[in-house]
C-alpha cells in the first residue's frame, strides 16, 4: 500500500507560479517519497509523469493526481526502454521541465551475508538508474532549459554498517549528480543533490522489522533515530526545486552533517566497533533470516522486467489520454 493521500494543503503562491503547468517526472513514484512528492506537485498545478515499476500503484497514484498525470511503468535500469519513454513523455506533454530521480531500493545486513546478485543490484537500480534516467531525459531537459534533481541519502554523508550498499550506490549517485551539473551548466540545465534521514516509508518501515537495523537505528540519539513523516520530506523537495536548488535537505539538521562530512568516516571507525559489538545480540537473534531487498519496491525491483511496455498504463478512475 501507499502511503495516504493527506488532506489537500495551502499552496505558497510562489510554488504555484513557478510550478503551475511545468511537467515533472517522478521516477519511483509508486510509492514512498516519490509518490507523495508527486501528490504534493499536482497540487501545486505541476502535470506529473509517474515513472516506476508495481503498474497498479503507479495508476492509483496518477489518479490521485489529477486528470494531466500519466504512468509509465518501466525498470529505470533498462536504458532502451526507457529512452523509448522519455521520448513518449516529451512527445505527449510537448516538453519536460523538471527530472526528479527518485527511483531506489536497499537492502540490510553485513556484506558477507548478502547475496552478491542482490548486493549489485541494489548499486544498478540507486546509482546506474539514475545515470540512465538523467541520460535519458537530458535532451528534453537541455531543451527546456530544466532542472535534474538527484535523491540521494544521508547514508551518502555517513558510512553506516548494514548499509554498505545502499551507502556506496548513494554516494555514488551524489557525486554523479555532482559532476553532472558542471558538464550541463552549458545548455543553462541545473541540477541538485537532495538528502533526507529515516523517512516513513515502507522500505523504512520493512528495513525496521530486522532487528540488528533496528538497533542500529536506535542507537543513535535524536534526531538521528528519528522517522521523519514523507509529507515534511516533500515539502522541502518541492521548496528546492522551486529554487532550483543545488543542494535540498529533507530535514534540516542534515545540512550540519554534510558541513562535517570530512570527520565521518574517523567518526565511523571510532563507534563502529562498539556499535558492531552492541549489535552482536541481533546478529545472533536473525541468524540464518533471508536478506532481501527492502519493502515491497524492493521486492518489484527484483524481477525481471525485460519488454517493459512504452506506454503508458491503464488508469483506475479515468480515461487514458
Amino acid at each position: 500500500m501507499t502511503e495516504p493521500r493527506t488532506a489537500t494543503r495551502t499552496v505558497p503562491k510562489r510554488w504555484r507560479r513557478e510550478l503551475s503547468e511545468q511537467v515533472v517526472v517522478v521516477t519511483g513514484a509508486a510509492r514512498g517519497i516519490g509518490a507523495t512528492l508527486a501528490r504534493r506537485l499536482s497540487e501545486c498545478g505541476a502535470h506529473v509523469a509517474l515513472v516506476g515499476l508495481e503498474d497498479e500503484l503507479l495508476a492509483t497514484v496518477a489518479d490521485a493526481c489529477g486528470a494531466t498525470a500519466t504512468c509509465w511503468p518501466v525498470d529505470v535500469t533498462d536504458r532502451t526502454t526507457l529512452t523509448r519513454i522519455a521520448e513518449k513523455i516529451t512527445s505527449h506533454y510537448g516538453r519536460v521541465d523538471t527530472v526528479v530521480a527518485n527511483a531506489g531500493i536497499a537492502v540490510h545486513g553485513r556484506l558477507t551475508d548478502i547475496d552478491p546478485d542482490t548486493f549489485d543490484r541494489v548499486v544498478t537500480v540507486n546509482l546506474l538508474g539514475s545515470a540512465t534516467t538523467a541520460r535519458t531525459f537530458l535532451p528534453a531537459l537541455t531543451a527546456s532549459r530544466g532542472h535534474f534533481l538527484q535523491i540521494t541519502s544521508l547514508a551518502a554523508l555517513t558510512p553506516l554498517p548494514l548499509l554498505t550498499a545502499y551507502g556506496a550506490s548513494k554516494a555514488g549517485a551524489e557525486a554523479f549528480a555532482h559532476a553532472l551539473r558542471a558538464e550541463v551548466a552549458p545548455h543553462n540545465v541545473t541540477v541538485g543533490v537532495a538528502y533526507m534521514s529515516w523517512t516513513d516509508t515502507d522500505l523504512v518501515r520493512a528495513g525496521d522489522q530486522y532487528r540488528p537495523l533496528h538497533e542500529l537505528r536506535r542507537w543513535f540519539p535524536r534526531p538521528f533515530s528519528r522517522i521523519h513523516p514523507p509529507e515534511a520530506v516533500a515539502e522541502r523537495l518541492v521548496a528546492g526545486l522551486v529554487s532550483r536548488s543545488a543542494h535540498v535537505y529533507g530535514q534540516s539538521w542534515v545540512r550540519g552533517v554534510r558541513t562535517v562530512r570530512a570527520a565521518m568516516p574517523t567518526f565511523s571507525a571510532l563507534v563502529g566497533p562498539r556499535l558492531m559489538r552492541h549489535l552482536q545480540p541481533a546478529f545472533t537473534a536473525t541468524e540464518g533470516c533471508a536478506l532481501l531487498p527492502l519493502g515491497p519496491g524492493g521486492e518489484a525491483a527484483t524481477v525481471e522486467h525485460s519488454g517493459s511496455p512504452s506506454s503508458p498504463c491503464s488508469r483506475a478512475g479515468s480515461a487514458q489520454r
